[in-house]
């Protein structure tokens, strides 16, 4: 084959295929060298070499794109497994040409391992028993600490609390107001359409005031309170593990939970209540709306279906589901946000498991309650 050569801008590009090895000879600066017919000759002529050997007659200034050149020089003769002989360039150029081409560029592949299914059991089996030994380590740690503050001997701030109830109090009221009230229309909605059937739409305003006052607004609360302050408290205390900050509460010997946890469950627990009692009265007047101007209930009649159904039995029971809501949560909350990553990620992910470990137990506990006040005939 003839040597071929061309010039770009002062440097010359000369190859030639001699008994299958091809010679590239570089020669003058190759600085912004972009000629692609000449490129793509010379990239042909390696498609059928054997060998490809670099010479070099007086090589001058250089930047990256002499550098693409040898680089897919020398992919091809990888793929083709021939040899690559660059040992005339400069050094530099060998070294930065060395590190390419020993960099894998592809992702790493995870491979797996497929595991026995005695050993994968076994495995499930004690990470269930680690985490359950390590929610009841920092369960019992919180119980030390409402000790201590109930002998007025905990190391939390007057300020944290106050700031912690003020997270969890009024700045909840809209949105608890406005979700009670729409679960209290909708199941005077959904109560409405078989009443209706018998005649006995009038008994909407009952099963609106005893489904509100002994479970719906107690859980309505608890699951906005989950997903408000739950999350909130395993986003703040997560980003003090990250920032370290908890680190040095250690280090200075300040008990993180008599700092962190105890102010937030305190204050949660102390609010519930109240806020199960707003959604209460919310949810029985989104019943009214339903069942006064939609129903043609009159405002005495419904005002009286609904005191003769509002029990202090009742209203007494969705109060105490409130209080362990509250500490529920503010527990998930905290525990999460104390047990985070040291990662932005990890926050996220303390966040997410905070809502929703939350409203499973929630649902749990209502279960066991239910069972034993049905037991009791509360």
């Amino acid at each position: 084959m003839n040597p071929a050569e061309t010039k770009f801008n002062g440097a010359e590009l000369m190859f030639e295929l001699k008994a299958g090895k091809l010679e590239l000879t570089l020669k003058g600066d190759y600085l912004g060298y972009d000629d692609e017919k000449a490129k793509g000759a010379l990239f042909q002529a390696a498609q059928n070499s054997k060998a490809i050997y670099i010479q070099n007659e007086g090589l001058g200034k250089w930047d990256s794109t002499l550098v693409v050149i040898l680089f897919q020089l020398a992919k091809l003769a990888a793929d083709k497994k021939i040899s690559y002989d660059y040992s005339e360039l400069p050094e530099n150029l060998q070294h930065l040409l060395h590190l390419s081409l020993s960099v894998d560029r592809r992702p790493p592949q995870n491979l797996r391992v497929k595991i026995p299914f005695l050993s994968a059991l076994g495995g499930w089996g004690i990470d269930i028993a680690s985490a359950f030994e390590k929610g009841m380590g920092f369960i019992h740690q919180v119980n030390v600490s409402l000790l201590r503050w109930l002998k007025g001997a905990a190391t939390m701030r007057p300020a944290d609390f106050w700031f912690a109830m003020e997270e969890c109090s009024y700045k909840a009221l809209g949105i608890v107001s406005l979700v009670s009230f729409m679960v209290g229309l909708i199941l005077a909605f959904v109560g409405a359409v078989q009443l209706k059937t018998f005649g006995a739409q009038i008994y909407v305003a009952s099963l609106v005031a005893i489904g509100m006052t002994r479970i719906m607004g107690a859980i309505m609360v608890g699951i906005i309170m989950a997903g408000r302050t739950g999350a909130s408290y395993a986003a703040t205390i997560g980003t003090m593990q990250v920032n370290e900050e908890i680190d040095a509460l250690k280090t200075m010997g300040i008990p993180i939970t008599d700092f962190l946890v105890l102010p937030r469950i305190i204050s949660l627990v102390m609010t519930m209540p109240f806020l199960a009692i707003l959604a209460d009265f919310a949810g029985m007047a989104g019943g009214g709306l339903v069942g006064i101007l939609m129903l043609g209930i009159s405002p005495e009649e419904y005002w009286k279906y609904s005191f003769e159904a509002f029990g202090l039995g009742n209203f007494l029971v969705g109060l105490f589901h409130a209080v362990v809501y509250g500490f529920v949560i503010a527990l998930c909350g905290c525990y999460y946000g104390v047990n985070c990553g040291r990662n932005a990620d990890s926050v996220g992910v303390a966040t997410t498991k905070a809502v929703v470990s939350a409203i499973v137990w929630m649902i749990v506990v209502t279960g066991i309650i239910t069972l034993i006040f049905e037991v009791l005939g509360i």
